[in-house]
């Protein structure tokens, strides 16, 4: 989780809620496993017949079929390995071939920018896809209060350029099982706020 220190902002509108919801949803099992509890409660969520709804669906029937050893085991698959593993949730990776390079520099300014810090306990690089989405998901909340302009350009350069292929590259991955549905909703939902930034940037 990102430490932020912004000034309290204005109520959020229904809208904006349901996008910090996602966003927080899916960085949440984009850093860890679910574990018996989570998954009992991701296998009780009801979707509607809209792209987004039947994604969900689709990844409640996964989490109904799923034992917390064998999700623990793909998302070591996926994420982790010996050595490493499948993917490399890295924006740095996806947009140079490498880890720890300019495109991590430029976020970490930009987070500077916003008062955004690095949680203590966390080591992963800021442009890890999870921290990402979990910065995305506080601006929706106004709890880093940006205009619609500003939310636009980070998003913009920061998830835009490479969020959509790595979504792609899960839902295809050898291990991805439980996280293959996962994957549809993050696709989703990077492709509607870039559809929607398109119009305030």
């Amino acid at each position: 989780m990102q430490d932020s220190q912004p000034a309290a902002g204005p109520a959020i509108d229904a809208i904006d809620a349901a996008r910090s919801e996602q966003y927080r949803f899916l960085a949440r099992l984009l850093v860890a496993p679910p574990d018996q509890g989570l998954l009992a409660q991701i296998a009780d969520l009801r979707g509607d017949d809209s792209a987004m709804g039947l994604a969900f669906a689709a990844l409640a029937e996964a989490a109904r079929n799923a034992q917390p050893q064998a999700v623990e085991r793909e998302f070591f698959e996926l994420f982790i390995g010996v050595g490493r593993g499948e993917l490399l949730p890295y924006g740095s990776f996806y947009q140079t071939g490498f880890l720890n390079e300019r495109p991590l520099a430029d976020l970490r300014g930009d987070l500077a920018r916003l008062g955004v810090a690095r949680a203590e306990g966390r080591h992963e690089p800021e442009d890890h896809i999870a921290l990402l989405f979990e910065v995305m998901a506080d601006i929706a909340a106004g709890e880093i209060p940006l205009s619609a302009t500003a939310q636009a350009a980070f998003f913009n350069r920061h998830i835009a350029p490479w969020a959509a292929q790595f979504f792609d590259d899960l839902a295809i991955a050898p291990s991805a099982r439980f996280y293959q549905p996962l994957a549809e909703i993050g696709r989703l939902l990077t492709d509607i706020e870039s559809r929607a930034f398109s119009l305030a940037a």
